[in-house]
């Protein structure tokens, strides 16, 4: 399990961002915004990030260009992100990274399977994945993993959000298992009632095999002592999460 970070739930600065990195001792990051709030890959000062990343050593394990967010039913939304998805997927070409998160196209699930079967064959074609997200109004852990059976594409696999299935009020336990061998990163948020789950979450993950990125969502992080100790502490669960 590899410990990576969503940048922009702590910082925009994409130098301040891969200096946490290195400092907290995570091992890659998972982009979405970078620069001012409009600014999200893949629209974003490339050559700058290329440059860094070689600097810093870096590998960018996902972005987040936010595709796929609206309902199966509205065509016209869904059919200009898959027009969107073809320049995603030049970008991860083009700085080495291979997986794109993106949303569940909540409504009728064979609506949402054809749309993203598509897409997974463009994602297989450069040799990337998408990771379908669940999200608290959107599509439940359960019916991710519907979804995804549906669909039916070895491209087209699970970003898990667990602290949307607390909220949801769902059972994580039951959740993991729904989405077990469909899983290409798990993101973790870093508050205490999400944290004091860490233990039980990552020893049935590793149960499973997993040995995908475990992101950190750093919303709650006031300052880089509190994303440190956080980081800190995921690290240290993944270490006993492996010790069984």
């Amino acid at each position: 399990m590899l410990p990576v970070w969503l940048t922009d739930t702590f910082t925009p600065n994409l130098d301040r961002a891969l200096h946490y990195t290195l400092q907290w001792g995570l091992e890659g990051v998972v982009l979405r915004t970078l620069g001012g709030p409009a600014d999200r890959v893949p629209h974003i000062n490339e050559s700058q990030l290329k440059r860094r990343l070689a600097e810093y050593d870096l590998p960018v394990v996902a972005i987040d260009p936010g595709l796929f967010e609206g309902a199966a039913e509205a065509r016209g939304a869904w059919m200009n992100d898959l027009a969107l998805l073809d320049e995603a997927l030049a970008f991860c070409g083009r700085i080495g990274c291979r997986c794109l998160i993106v949303g569940a196209l909540p409504g009728e699930v064979a609506a949402a399977a054809e749309v993203l079967r598509h897409a997974g064959d463009k994602a297989a074609k450069k040799g990337c994945v998408l990771a379908v997200g669940n999200e608290v109004g959107s599509r439940a852990t359960g019916a991710v993993a519907e979804l995804l059976v549906e669909v039916g594409h070895p491209a087209v696999r699970a970003c898990w959000r667990p602290a949307d299935v607390y909220e949801a009020g769902e059972s994580v336990a039951q959740g993991l298992n729904a989405l077990t061998g469909h899983i290409e990163l798990v993101l973790v948020r870093g508050d205490a009632q999400a944290m004091s789950a860490w233990p039980d979450l990552l020893r049935g993950l590793h149960a499973t095999s997993f040995a995908g990125s475990l992101c950190l969502d750093l919303r709650e992080a006031e300052t880089a002592t509190d994303g440190l100790r956080t980081a800190t502490a995921l690290i240290h669960a993944i270490r006993e999460a492996r010790r069984g």
